[in-house]
């Protein structure tokens, strides 16, 4: 379970998150819902630690957490993924597997596979149309088998066999107990996907609750 309390983040004078207090349980899809600068990016930075929140907390199974410790079982796709664009994207992913050596190179080929990537394709990134590179990022964002998945607007540039395949392969993940937090602007992703969803407005919640 992973919860917040309170959380704030400020830039200057503006208040990009405002007192939210949420919490996120094992085998559900969590959705975040609201118009461009409503907080939902900043949340889930916040949550993986690439901000600091001005004020509030951020707990993991009861206990406040180091971001550097809850990264290691998180999965995240934030904005657009960055890769080497001169390397192939199984090259690419070989390099961030090798940070912490948690899998080897056929669990990296199979999770290629899982999302519609061949993992014998040399093509370089850059060559990547922006489907293939999304695919990429989910990619990454699953291959170490994370308990917790942030992800921002994942179906991005994904066609509908593509959005098709995202959405069965998260609603596996979901039946394995894993917390999954799922920003979009797609109302067709957040009915058919999330358990519960929480909409934000300037940085507050406005709505939350089951579907």
């Amino acid at each position: 379970m992973v919860e917040v309390k309170r959380l704030e983040k400020e830039f200057r004078e503006t208040k990009a998150l405002d007192s939210v207090s949420l919490r996120f349980d094992e085998g559900q899809i969590h959705g975040l819902i609201g118009r461009n600068g409503s907080g939902k990016t900043v949340l889930l930075k916040l949550l993986c630690g690439l901000m600091a929140p001005t004020r509030g907390e951020v707990w993991i199974n009861g206990e406040p957490y180091r971001p550097d410790r809850l990264r290691e079982s998180m999965g995240i796709l934030i904005e657009a993924p960055g890769f080497l664009d001169a390397r192939s994207g199984l090259t690419n992913l070989l390099y961030l597997a090798a940070i912490r050596g948690k899998i080897g190179r056929e669990q990296v080929r199979e999770t290629m596979r899982s999302v519609g990537l061949d993992p014998d394709n040399r093509k370089p990134v850059r060559k990547y149309s922006m489907g293939m590179r999304q695919r990429l990022g989910i990619a990454q964002a699953i291959m170490e088998d994370p308990d917790i998945l942030l992800l921002d607007e994942p179906t991005n540039g994904l066609d509908r066999q593509g959005v098709e395949e995202l959405r069965t392969l998260l609603l596996g993940l979901r039946a394995r107990g894993k917390i999954i937090v799922l920003a979009s602007h797609s109302r067709e992703d957040i009915n058919l996907l999330c358990d519960v969803v929480t909409e934000l407005e300037s940085g507050r919640i406005v709505r939350s609750g089951k579907m």
